[in-house]
């Protein structure tokens, strides 16, 4: 069974700095893409950040340069960076574990079958 456990999640000011966590189990890194989603009152989910199936790194034009995935094999943990933080910034974080086939599919929210409960955000200005 896929289990997923965000953390890390809290309210910054503009400019701060966060870094999320997201402990998994009951699945293998190298078969599946993984990633980091945000959805914020009455907006769609969207991707943030992933790692496809050969373990590439895909961004979101609104986050590059200053949010940074990583992992640790040893502990199945998944991370994000996120510096530079603005209140655009401001949402629900969901880790995320699925297949995607293509780099391209690894922020597509339906190529993810198992979802964490989520961590908030809170980006004040």
């Amino acid at each position: 069974q896929v289990q997923l456990v965000e953390s890390g999640g809290g309210a910054v000011q503009s400019g701060g700095s966060l870094r999320l966590s997201c402990a998994g189990s009951g699945y293998t890194y190298s078969t599946y893409c993984m990633a980091w989603f945000r959805q914020a009152p009455g907006k769609e989910r969207e991707g943030v950040a992933a790692f496809d199936r050969d373990g590439g790194t895909t961004y979101a034009d609104s986050v590059k340069g200053r949010f940074t995935l990583s992992r640790d094999n040893v502990k199945n943990t998944l991370y994000l960076q996120m510096n530079g933080l603005k209140p655009e910034d401001t949402a629900m974080y969901y880790c995320a574990v699925g297949s995607c086939s293509l780099w391209y599919q690894a922020l597509w929210p339906s190529k993810y079958k198992y979802w964490g409960q989520g961590t908030q955000v809170t980006v004040s200005s």
